[in-house]
């Protein structure tokens, strides 16, 4: 018996007046910050290889998203670390504002370009 031309297709369809169309999902994406963004566009860029073989296994997303999670995690850890390190306190946050600014943004600009060196541009 000969099968028809939808069975040789495969999948299923569904009646849209006389037109039959592929019953289509749109995979669900797990979503990326900040961190699997900018490694994205550098294995984009420069680890082509990379990042065709992730994107045609389906695997992208996921690494992404895993590159993402540690980032933030190792963001939160320095901070952290680098504020009890250096004395920076609450207590300085009340007396001296613009100085307890100024070393913060230190400690975050020294945590990013950590974070970049060790995992977003590696």
């Amino acid at each position: 018996m000969e099968k028809s031309l939808f069975e040789q297709m495969g999948g299923t369809y569904y009646q849209q007046g006389d037109y039959f169309l592929p019953n289509l999902s749109v995979p669900e994406t797990v979503p990326i910050g900040i961190w699997g963004q900018r490694h994205l566009r550098y294995i984009k860029k420069y680890r082509r290889a990379i990042y065709t073989a992730m994107l045609l296994s389906g695997k992208l997303d996921t690494y992404l998203s895993e590159i993402d999670w540690q980032a933030d995690d190792m963001f939160s850890q320095l901070v952290k670390q680098l504020t009890e390190q250096e004395g920076i306190t609450e207590q300085l946050k009340a007396t001296d504002q613009i100085k307890w600014v100024c070393q913060m943004n230190n400690i975050v600009e020294r945590v990013i370009e950590i974070i970049n060196t060790e995992l977003i541009y590696k």
